[in-house]
């Protein structure tokens, strides 16, 4: 177990400042003409900065490192982070992100869930996990910021931040367009253009389709293969440059998808209900009813009968007012449109399914003040607001309550939320080596809910918090620095999105809070070839928000998902990132998360009486993950080649929240592989995804002792890719 304590974090601090500092002064340097590890420029504090300047825990992939990894989407660049687990829940269309870091995270559909990890695209927070699984088209750089980040990044980032950054116009006539072909039937074609309209106009058009033929799934009982997707979209960038001093640029991602309901398996246990009244139960804790995990036996409701669209719209303003000050405004819009019927019980009576057809939007505002000169004064202030508003129509057919009726049982809610802010976060150089930051974020949030059906209500609440941020940094010379930080995040209150009574819909739960403790250090080794960043962190987890699932006897359902703030925890770790290049050819990457995520108290009242889960471990917080990738290159003929393998692992973790055995997932390894071959402006690849085709669980869930559902990560895929530059 490991035992981190702020106090031990910051007695490590300066032994690791002697420790490096000697360390830097009789390491022998690389000889002269080999390649260095290239500055990535990150902007986790809403400026571009060097990373190894930063003082906090990120990673980052260059837009290089992103294209070598053939990604589908979101969950196939995890591996640049420690201590990060992302997956889709399959509980409903466009991807619904279960992103947790460091232990914290939220493993819901509903949109009263506020992420706690924040998944920002272009500078927009996306506000719920449904759509969190972003494509992987035409991105620059991917960051992760681990722990929370109070100050500066939108709201309700308790847990951390993944920072996506797509491409900006270059007003040079150019592009790339890029086919690929898998198995299970895949294809995707996608193109970028880049061109000018005139001296001050810059425009970049994207376009893709992706289409998934054939589901993973085998369904038992009509021989179809599930899990169908076709997926459409365009992206649009206007980049216009009135003086050398203000840039205005509108972006625009238009998206369309018709698929498969997700497909989800039974893992019914003896002393659930659905087991043991109609005998559906798996024939052991590692297998489902199908018999397999790649088959499924649910009821079959129609090929593409779930929709998930989704319109952003961004425009952004930088006005450099002096060569030291600068004026940023970000405007977002967000609007998805899903359409989904999900057979959750996943065997083919009708059981317990749900039509879940949900509108949401939300409108963002940020305007911010940036000064970084040569001064010893730098930082960041500014002002954000934050509207939202959504509605879901559930009816919920239930087949169990009465012999030989279903039950249609219509909930309607609406909820809406309003949230400002005012931030501020900068950096006072005490001396040429010492750099103090100070930080604080003060947050209002106000949310309404309207709750139409079975049961009627109405409610309103708000909540408001001070999240500070202190750090000191120390550079040791130009290639090392350590540093100190504590930062605090909260994740707002709110109400109920699955109700069975007035008290439930009325009742809200309050604000969580985390509180940061960190000490770390950042070097660059021989000679610019060896990059070792390294960080120890204590976690205190405050009124937690809690979603349980509860049997209850007035809903219709049998049971009810509530949210309380039942408990607090503890997460401390260690966390190493790694960067070798090991000649000329010889690339290699490598991070390590150590994670000890603890519940220290958790107790709730029931009508069964006070329940004590302290005993529970958390979910999806591996004690161990770590990734191995090595990219290898040399010349063939006239072109160029190069092979990148990969390897990621995560030590056994809980996906349910109840830690059912059926549930928990053992150990996985995923590797993947590519090898590219580039000649001119032509590029050929062949590529492969979970390779040893691990078959662990991305979602899970005990629902109050009626069965078990869970689903499946995508198995082995491989396939060929062209790509086609010209211009530029």
């Amino acid at each position: 177990m490991i035992n981190i304590t702020p106090r031990s974090i910051l007695l490590i601090a300066l032994p690791a400042v002697l420790g490096v500092s000697g360390l830097m002064t009789n390491t022998a340097l690389a000889t002269e003409g080999a390649r260095v590890i290239e500055e990535i420029v990150v902007t986790a504090r809403k400026r571009e900065e060097n990373m190894q300047d930063v003082g906090l825990s990120v990673s980052a992939l260059s837009q290089e490192e992103i294209e070598n990894t053939f990604a589908r989407d979101l969950r196939d660049l995890v591996y640049v982070s420690p201590n990060l687990v992302l997956d889709d829940t399959a509980q409903g269309p466009g991807g619904v992100a279960s992103a947790f870091i460091r232990g914290i995270g939220v493993s819901e559909v509903e949109k009263n869930f506020d992420p706690a990890v924040g998944v920002v695209v272009d500078g927009i927070f996306l506000g719920t996990m449904t759509g969190g699984i972003t494509r992987a088209i035409d991105l620059e750089s991917v960051e992760v910021l681990r722990g929370p980040q109070g100050t500066l990044f939108g709201r309700n980032t308790i847990g951390g931040v993944i920072n996506l950054r797509r491409s900006k116009p270059t007003g040079e006539l150019g592009g790339k367009v890029r086919a690929s072909f898998a198995n299970y039937e895949a294809m995707r074609v996608d193109g970028l253009l880049n061109f000018g309209v005139g001296e001050k106009v810059a425009v970049k058009l994207t376009g893709t389709y992706d289409d998934q033929g054939d589901g993973y799934y085998k369904n038992v009982n009509t021989g179809r293969r599930d899990g169908q997707i076709e997926y459409q979209s365009f992206g649009g960038n206007l980049l216009f440059t009135p003086t050398d001093a203000m840039e205005i640029e509108y972006t625009t991602q238009i998206e369309r998808t018709d698929q498969d309901t997700p497909v989800l398996l039974n893992a019914g246990q003896p002393g659930q209900l659905f087991c043991d009244a109609f005998g559906f139960c798996s024939p052991n804790l590692h297998t489902p009813v199908s018999g397999d995990r790649l088959k499924t036996s649910q009821f079959e409701v129609g090929p593409n009968d779930a929709t998930f669209d989704a319109d952003t719209h961004i425009v952004e303003v930088r006005w450099d007012l002096t060569e030291s000050l600068n004026l940023d405004y970000v405007f977002g819009s967000w609007e998805t449109e899903e359409t989904v019927l999900t057979d959750f019980d996943a065997v083919r009576p009708v059981l317990f399914h749900t039509s879940r057809p949900a509108d949401y939007e939300q409108t963002t505002h940020e305007l911010r003040l940036t000064w970084d000169g040569d001064s010893r004064v730098r930082g960041t202030a500014g002002i954000y607001g934050w509207d939202s508003e959504y509605e879901i129509g559930l009816r919920s057919f239930i087949g169990f309550v009465v012999p030989n009726v279903v039950l249609d049982l219509p909930q309607t809610s609406h909820q809406e939320s309003q949230s400002w802010a005012a931030f501020v976060e900068g950096d006072v150089d005490l001396t040429d080596s010492l750099t103090l930051t100070l930080g604080g974020r003060y947050t209002e949030d106000k949310k309404d809910t309207d709750q139409r059906g079975i049961v009627t209500a109405t409610a309103d609440d708000q909540w408001n918090e001070f999240t500070p941020k202190l750090g000191l940094k120390y550079a040791i010379n130009d290639d090392a620095m350590v540093y100190f930080t504590y930062a605090s995040g909260y994740r707002s209150g709110g109400f109920n999105g699955r109700v069975d009574s007035v008290e439930t819909a009325t009742t809200p739960y309050d604000q969580e809070k985390v509180d940061n403790f960190e000490g770390g250090f950042k070097t660059d080794w021989l000679d610019g070839t060896l990059r070792v960043n390294g960080a120890l962190f204590y976690m205190e987890y405050g009124d937690k928000q809690e979603e349980l699932q509860l049997p209850s006897a007035t809903s219709g359902t049998g049971q009810v998902t509530l949210v309380a703030n039942a408990s607090t925890a503890i997460m401390q770790g260690i966390e190493l990132d790694v960067t070798w290049l090991a000649s000329d050819a010889l690339s290699l990457r490598a991070n390590l998360g150590l994670l000890d995520a603890k519940y220290d108290k958790f107790q709730f009242s029931n009508a069964a009486g006070l329940q004590d889960l302290s005993n529970l471990e958390l979910r999806r917080a591996p004690e161990v993950s770590a990734t191995l990738s090595a990219t290898y290159e040399w010349t063939i003929g006239n072109g160029r080649a190069w092979t990148v393998v990969g390897w990621h692992y995560m030590s056994e973790y809980e996906v349910d929240f109840a830690n059912k055995p059926e549930l928990t997932n053992d150990a996985q390894q995923l590797v993947s592989a590519s090898f590219n071959y580039e000649i001119g402006a032509v590029q050929v690849s062949a590529f492969g995804h979970n390779l040893l085709n691990e078959d662990g669980y991305t979602i899970g869930f005990d629902v109050a002792g009626l069965w078990s559902y869970a689903a499946t990560r995508p198995p082995r895929t491989y396939g060929v890719e062209v790509s086609y530059l010209f211009g530029e």
